[in-house]
């Protein structure tokens, strides 16, 4: 039997990726009013951020941590908006979004995605969330009606129209706004507004599958906003029957990229943990009853080795010198794993991370409160670790293959087990739902 939706929701016919009035800076120095995602954004990057411009979009997605800060930020927008320093396009859209650099490339379309549950195999999760990040971004997104910045995407989109339609826009049109960051990646950005190029796009994604590569935590915001909308608005659910479906409105859609990962397939980064309350010594010792460790003399050496190593294998580092943990007791593996997951759930090194070292090497939860995460930079990682006395776990990061088979046997990686690239800059288009 075929997965039941909620009945008092709309349910998207397929993969649905409309128009909407983009919301966008007017400002000369584009690339100033930008941001990273708001999870990369550290206390230090925020200060920089504001440094850089005053109406940087920060204020909109970090607006502090006054318990007024939400307020605060509708507050910005709505004059930003009033002021001109934000306008919304006259025409509905969908945009085509290209970001080149060195060894970079990748284009997709920026739209409001139909919002379909896990349940209905259409928009697919891999990574589980955690409360406190959604209850945030809830209470954001809540306060300022807005999207502020786009979840990202990945589908098959092989021999489809869609990708053909996208590399002929940014191979042909001059685009609406063109900017490079201070990372030397050049963003530009084009609107379709054509209703036969809008007809085509639907036509070829509808009947297709979606990977939330990043934005977990926006999407399952997304959802219960859906919910909270519909059960304020009312509804009788015992009056929707297919005659009568649920007609969608502004809350059923979000903020998304697009992409085709068969034409420009990701790039998959690792990240990594710091445990500040485990000193190195005490990990060290725990883990020699159930890993091979073996010792390198300083970092650069040990992360070439963690690289080699077949898995699962970790890299501990407070600084100087680095221990690589590998080949750990099968049994005791086995063990620990839960019977319940696939073959590939169980294999991950996230997975054995979140159930095997942390909790029964180390006796500790991989929660938010014990567990540090960081971004890629493994030299980050073990200064973090050195300055809190703690430990830095060191992770090579999955392959996408493998992250796609779970998604697909319906299951969830632990959290913050990937971090899927290049990630779309905030601030170059958003979405406020009182114009739609």
């Amino acid at each position: 039997m075929p997965p039941m939706a909620n009945p008092e929701l709309p349910v998207p016919d397929g993969l649905v990726l409309r128009p909407f009035h983009g919301v966008r800076f007017t400002v000369n120095d584009l690339a100033e009013v930008t941001s990273p995602p708001y999870d990369l954004i550290g206390e230090a990057d925020v200060r920089a951020l504001l440094d850089a411009h005053p109406n940087n979009v920060v204020r909109l997605i970090l607006p502090g941590a006054d318990r007024h800060r939400y307020a605060e930020a509708r507050k910005t927008l709505d004059h930003w908006l009033s002021s001109g320093v934000l306008a919304a396009d006259e025409t509905p859209a969908v945009y085509v979004y290209e970001q080149s650099g060195p060894g970079v490339l990748q284009r997709g379309l920026i739209g409001d995605v139909g919002l379909a549950g896990p349940e209905l195999r259409i928009i697919l999760p891999h990574e589980n969330v955690m409360p406190g990040p959604v209850a945030d971004r809830l209470a954001l997104m809540r306060t300022t009606e807005a999207n502020l910045e786009p979840i990202f995407l990945l589908y098959d989109g092989t021999d489809g129209t869609a990708t053909r339609l996208v590399d002929q826009v940014a191979g042909s049109r001059p685009p609406l706004m063109e900017t490079e960051t201070r990372d030397g990646i050049r963003h530009r950005l084009w609107a379709i507004t054509d209703s036969g190029e809008l007809a085509s796009l639907d036509a070829d994604l509808r009947p297709r599958q979606a990977l939330i590569a990043d934005g977990h935590h926006r999407y399952a915001t997304y959802l219960a906003l859906q919910r909270e909308h519909h059960a304020a608005t009312g509804g009788d659910s015992t009056e929707i029957t297919p005659d009568r479906p649920v007609e969608p409105g502004p809350w059923d859609f979000g903020l998304a990229l697009l992409v085709d990962s068969s034409s420009y397939p990701p790039d998959l980064k690792a990240i990594h943990r710091v445990i500040p309350g485990l000193p190195l010594e005490e990990a060290l010792a725990r883990a020699r009853g159930s890993w091979q460790v073996h010792d390198h003399t300083d970092l650069a050496e040990g992360l070439i080795a963690l690289e080699e190593a077949p898995g699962p294998a970790y890299l501990l580092s407070a600084g100087d010198s680095a221990h690589l943990l590998t080949h750990p007791d099968p049994a005791q593996v086995e063990h620990a794993m839960p019977s319940e997951r696939s073959e590939g759930w169980r294999a991950l090194n996230t997975s054995i991370l979140a159930e095997f070292l942390l909790p029964k090497v180390w006796g500790m939860r991989d929660d938010e409160q014990a567990v540090r995460i960081v971004h890629h930079d493994p030299k980050t990682a073990a200064r973090l670790a050195q300055e809190s006395g703690g430990t830095a776990v060191l992770m090579n990061p999955l392959a996408v293959d493998d992250v796609l088979l779970v998604a697909a046997h319906g299951e969830r990686v632990p959290r913050k087990s990937t971090s899927f690239g290049p990630k779309p800059r905030t601030g170059l288009v958003l979405r406020t739902l009182t114009l739609d």
